[in-house]
């Protein structure tokens, strides 16, 4: 509840910067939260979390994944201190080409 998966741009590492940047001025952690007694890093994590959401649909073609050419899968932990996640993928569908 504190983590989000998202696509975006990940040739330039200042993306991620930038994301950081602009959800810490929309999320920021000196909001009177009431919630607070993981720190005070937990509540924003929790609303950048459901900003996001933790699961993702992408596409595969012949074995890979068909992102675009500057596209990453991100793993985004909003907490200050990191943590362990575990990535569970499901792999739906049968054999098959995507209609051109």
């Amino acid at each position: 509840t504190s983590a989000s998966l998202t696509i975006n741009e990940n040739a330039d590492p200042d993306v991620r910067v930038d994301f950081e940047t602009a959800m810490n001025h929309a999320v920021p952690e000196s909001l009177p939260y009431v919630h607070t007694l993981e720190g005070p890093d937990d509540m924003p994590a929790h609303v950048k979390a459901s900003m996001f959401g933790s699961s993702l649909l992408i596409p595969v073609s012949e074995g890979r994944l068909a992102l675009g050419t500057w596209q990453g899968i991100y793993v985004w932990e909003h907490r200050t201190a990191p943590h362990s996640r575990r990535i569970i993928v499901t792999v739906q569908g049968g054999e098959g080409r995507a209609a051109d």
